[in-house]
């Protein structure tokens, strides 16, 4: 055996010994890629459900929200309809019943004023 052959012997050597050095950190970061993998497929996994419950929340608020907006709707039609039954009410009833106030505050004044006459005139007999 020569020199240039324990040479090249001692160079295997320590290109074996590197590889086995970086062999290591290779098998810790595929043990890494391999932990990554399934928490990324726990977290799809878990995600599925949950968009699927929140996409059926969405819909269910939706319809809610639907039939919100109809009594909405059918109560602004009920308070027009009230305004013009007042409306209707007070054209109706409303001027009968100024003219009667107004008649039976007349004939009160009328009363009113033929008792002060009858009561002053006994007076001054």
């Amino acid at each position: 055996m020569t020199g240039g052959d324990i040479a090249g012997l001692i160079a295997a050597g320590v290109f074996a010994l590197l590889v086995l050095l970086l062999a290591v950190p290779i098998l810790k970061l595929g043990r890494v890629f391999d932990e990554v993998r399934t928490s990324i497929r726990s977290l799809s996994d878990g995600a599925t459900p949950l968009m699927d419950e929140v996409t059926a929340t969405v819909s269910t608020t939706n319809q809610q929200l639907k039939k919100v907006d109809g009594i909405a709707s059918n109560v602004s039609d009920a308070s027009a309809n009230i305004s013009a039954l007042s409306s209707l009410v007070a054209a109706t009833v409303g001027s009968p019943l100024i003219k009667v106030a107004a008649f039976s505050y007349g004939v009160r004044s009328a009363l009113g004023s033929r008792r002060k006459q009858g009561s002053s005139g006994r007076r001054s007999r």
